[in-house]
């Protein structure tokens, strides 16, 4: 165990498996919503099941991750105390878990029909390019990222039977990018490390583009989430015009998260960064409230 980080066995165990990056599996959940679906008994609890299966899956992927990665997380200020490390959980154990959680997700989206069992495949797949050649990739690296939203999205519409909402998949792709680069920045303007300490793929972005990047991806989520909320079938399925007063919300949220990236050195763990700042977690809140309040207002 870590002499500067000990911790029961229980506890590496459970930071291997990552539960707190299951949040990022809410885009499984939004699907249903956004789709329309969200009053739906049955909807939801496919949509419940979907959610399930991917945080199974998730976990499986970031203790296959962390086991082809251990050197460099060793050389990495945070990284190193991960479980493996710093040597408190060994790397068969890890593939052995790995096994378990994936026999796990898979058996989940099973039992919910093969559209998601395919959407489960695809999602470990790609993680599984990514991680072996594609994180080295310009460009090519966080259109990885992004596919990685895409799917779950698709896994809670079409992979339960739901039809997508196919300007709300643009505004994910959009979004799913911007915090991709996002990350990537934060990661080259790190200056704990030198860039040789860094992840290959650094060497080839600059900080100029990818400001221009994230600006663009910024501006492009938001003109397609507002014209989500202002599509015909987006009316037609919600039976209200009401979706369009959230862009706000949705505007200032991204306004501050793109200022705390900047200005704060946030990014590189969207989770941990919403977590972190009060301000930008009361947005989040105040977003899917007003949402749902908005919808079911009669």
């Amino acid at each position: 165990m870590n002499a500067a980080s000990p911790r029961p066995a229980w506890r590496a165990w459970l930071a291997l498996a990552r539960p707190s990056h299951w949040t990022k599996n809410a885009f499984v959940l939004a699907g249903v919503f956004f789709a329309g679906d969200w009053k739906s008994p049955a909807a939801l609890l496919m949509a419940a099941a979907a959610f399930a299966a991917f945080c199974l899956a998730a976990s499986a992927v970031y203790c296959v991750n962390d086991a082809l990665d251990v050197v460099e997380d060793r050389a990495h200020p945070r990284k190193r105390l991960r479980p493996l490390a710093a040597g408190e959980i060994q790397i068969p154990a890890a593939y052995a878990l790995a096994c378990a959680l994936g026999a796990g997700a898979l058996g989940v989206s099973l039992c919910a029909g093969p559209r998601l069992a395919a959407c489960l495949a695809a999602y470990a797949g790609a993680n599984i390019l990514y991680s072996r050649a594609l994180k080295r990739v310009v460009l090519v690296d966080v259109f990885c990222i992004a596919s990685g939203f895409i799917i779950r999205l698709l896994a809670g519409t079409w992979g339960i039977g739901v039809e997508p909402s196919q300007w709300f998949l643009l505004c994910t792709l959009n979004l799913s990018l911007f915090l991709g680069f996002s990350k990537r920045y934060a990661e080259l303007s790190d200056g704990q490390r030198p860039l040789e300490a860094k992840r290959a793929v650094l060497k080839n972005y600059s900080p100029e583009f990818l400001r221009m990047l994230m600006a663009v991806t910024l501006a492009a989520t938001l003109m397609t989430y507002g014209l989500y909320t202002t599509s015909a079938r987006t009316i037609q399925v919600h039976g209200s015009t009401r979706l369009i007063y959230t862009l706000p919300i949705a505007m200032f949220g991204l306004f501050r998260y793109l200022y705390l990236v900047m200005e704060k050195g946030y990014g590189e763990n969207t989770v941990a960064d919403v977590r972190k700042d009060p301000a930008l977690l009361l947005i989040c809140i105040a977003y899917v409230a007003a949402g749902a309040g908005l919808l079911s207002w009669p």
